[in-house]
């Protein structure tokens, strides 16, 4: 669990609180798991998860996507070998470690990636298009905040990197 910053009282879970954050975050499974249904024909669930790890935090190796995935290395790479055999992604050398296979999506994995995003965005759009204006507001102030108590931040390309807090 995060830890309160400096000079902030503790301030006890409501329990409807949680609950409330839980059933919104079960919408957002659902919109994800009907985005990942829309290219299931393409790819596997895993597969996606490599794809959209590219996309959002850059080229990546064999050993952070077994990380990611928390899987061992040759479940990676079967995976990564199999995105490269679909023409998905393309392996390359890492430029600062000649040893390291750097993983970059091709022009297509990209447009499967843009067309899952845009899939979740339309799905949680519609949604949004029922609230206020205000609430609209409050409800992205709230959602960064929360991405930002996860550990979740935006790096200098616009990418994002996840460090769970404990």
């Amino acid at each position: 669990m995060a830890k309160q910053p400096a000079g902030t009282p503790a301030v006890p879970l409501d329990v409807a609180q949680v609950d409330a954050v839980v059933r919104a975050a079960n919408i957002f499974l659902r919109v994800a798991a009907q985005s990942v249904a829309e290219v299931e024909d393409i790819v596997t669930t895993p597969q996606l998860r490599v794809l959209v790890l590219i996309a959002t935090r850059g080229p990546q190796n064999l050993g952070a996507v077994a990380v990611e995935l928390g899987v061992h290395p040759s479940n990676a790479t079967r995976t990564c070998d199999r995105l490269v055999h679909a023409g998905l992604i393309e392996r390359g050398e890492d430029s600062q470690d000649r040893r390291l296979s750097r993983l970059v999506l091709s022009a297509e994995g990209r447009q499967l990636v843009e067309q899952v995003m845009s899939h979740r965005r339309g799905a949680v759009a519609a949604v949004m298009e029922h609230l206020t204006a205000e609430m609209r507001t409050s409800l992205v102030a709230a959602m960064d905040a929360f991405a930002q108590a996860s550990g979740e931040t935006e790096t200098e390309d616009g990418r994002f990197a996840l460090t769970l807090h404990r």
